[in-house]
């Protein structure tokens, strides 16, 4: 069965709200504080307490800095000018596990990739002011052993609360989120309810690095539950992030077809075992859905190759359904590139702006057609290094094809520094025994 670690974020997540969860989840504190002892980093101690919030009861941890003689909190004036070098030197010379260090030095990475952007610094230039200081070290080196003390299969999340109003920092006053937790928490869903910075950039490092889902359905069966009890009061939301520890219920999917017109077109429904509709598409009696589609296209001979990734990229991101490229030869025997965006209508405006201010092309054309689309859906397979997504296509209500998808495959050999066939192989050898 496999193991889920769920993050209910309502109020937030920061560093110590982090490590307070997994261990009111069950990580031995004296483990912890025993592996953290590795890294020969002095000048502060743990407290790990049990403690009440908003009537909620938990765990909270305070990491004591000794040379400042203060408990951490939220003052984000006070700050230390290390930067990824010497992070990266404190932890590989520790006698840490490699799998501990290789997740503690991404999750660093997340932050300082996203300070570099915020500040359009080089990357070696970045000093980590909050986040290079002995309590975020701890922090985010701490949530990679707890990590590597669950043994968990995969790790999804809820909504996460930013909160909203200024905050104080080594670079002045900003508003909340932080430039940097915005830029790390890119693609992830957030509210901004409580008035007050919720989600800090080491608890958005954190969590963007472990979550490979954000979605309020709690799908498994709830094993534990803990509650990292945080620094802040507030009389609305309880300052509180919750962890559940469960294993996955399979989501088994059956379909149900059902007339709807007497062309004897068919309704394909998704339903879960849970019963959650999960889509719905409408078929003629090939089995398969037909859809008007808008199609722009355009040809380019005078753009730097380079440039082309990342239009694709973002024309995508702003819900193209596909884009592609195809060589071409035009007048003057000029070798050129034919750009063809597929979108539905909805999303015009966006994939226009960027056509024409992203690329070279001076117009485009545009017209409508239509295509045919096989059913399909998206089932996982557990491998060894981590779960991969399987696109699945059904023809008259049987399946069958089935393509491993790619992204997972490259997430998963950059996490495990293996090669993309190594991951590919293992799925395949999963997906066979299914």
């Amino acid at each position: 069965m496999m193991r889920i670690l769920y993050y209910d974020c309502f109020s937030g997540i920061s560093g110590d709200m982090n490590l307070a969860a997994l261990l009111d989840l069950g990580v031995d504190g004296k483990y912890l504080i025993s592996e953290l002892a590795k890294l020969n980093v002095e000048g502060y101690d743990i407290h790990i307490n049990k403690d009440i919030k908003s009537g909620i009861s938990g765990t909270k941890v305070d990491v004591i800095l000794e040379e400042q003689n203060h408990k951490k909190n939220y003052d984000h004036s006070c700050h230390f000018n290390r930067n990824l070098k010497d992070v990266e030197n404190i932890i590989n010379s520790s006698n840490l596990n490699s799998k501990v260090k290789n997740i503690s030095l991404e999750i660093f990475k997340k932050v300082a990739q996203a300070e570099a952007k915020v500040h359009n610094k080089p990357l070696n230039e970045i000093h980590f002011h909050e986040v290079g200081a002995v309590d975020s070290i701890v922090d985010i080196v701490g949530a990679a052993i707890c990590f590597d003390y669950l043994s968990v299969d995969k790790v999804e999340s809820s909504k996460v609360e930013v909160g909203k109003g200024f905050v104080k920092c080594a670079h002045g006053i900003l508003p909340v989120p932080a430039p940097a937790t915005a830029e790390i928490l890119q693609n992830v869903p957030i509210k901004a309810e409580v008035p007050f910075e919720a989600t800090t950039p080491t608890g958005a490092a954190i969590l963007s690095y472990f979550s490979s889902r954000y979605t309020e359905n709690k799908n498994f069966k709830i094993d534990k539950i803990g509650y990292g009890i945080g620094h802040r009061d507030n009389d609305d939301i309880p300052n509180v992030l919750r962890v559940f520890l469960g294993e996955v219920i399979p989501e088994e999917k059956y379909i149900k077809y059902k007339n709807f017109n007497e062309n004897k077109n068919h309704r394909i429904e998704y339903i879960s075992v849970n019963g959650e509709k999960l889509d719905e598409y409408d078929f003629n009696d090939k089995d398969y859905k037909v859809e008007d589609i808008q199609v722009i296209e355009c040809n380019i001979d005078d753009m730097n190759p380079e440039m082309y990734q990342c239009i694709m990229d973002m024309l995508l991101q702003n819900g193209a359904s596909d884009v592609y490229l195809t060589p071409i030869i035009m007048k003057k025997e000029r070798p050129a590139v034919k750009l063809t965006v597929l979108y539905k209508s909805k999303v015009e405006e966006k994939i226009r702006d960027i056509i024409l201010t992203q690329t070279t092309t001076l117009g485009f054309r545009k017209y409508r057609m239509q295509r045919n689309i096989l059913n399909r859906n998206f089932t996982k397979v557990a491998t060894k290094y981590g779960e991969v997504s399987v696109k699945n296509a059904y023809y008259k209500g049987k399946k069958i094809k089935s393509k491993i998808e790619y992204e997972d495959c490259k997430k998963l050999a950059l996490k495990n520094k293996i090669g993309i066939n190594d991951v590919y192989k293992e799925a395949m050898i999963q997906l066979l025994k299914q």
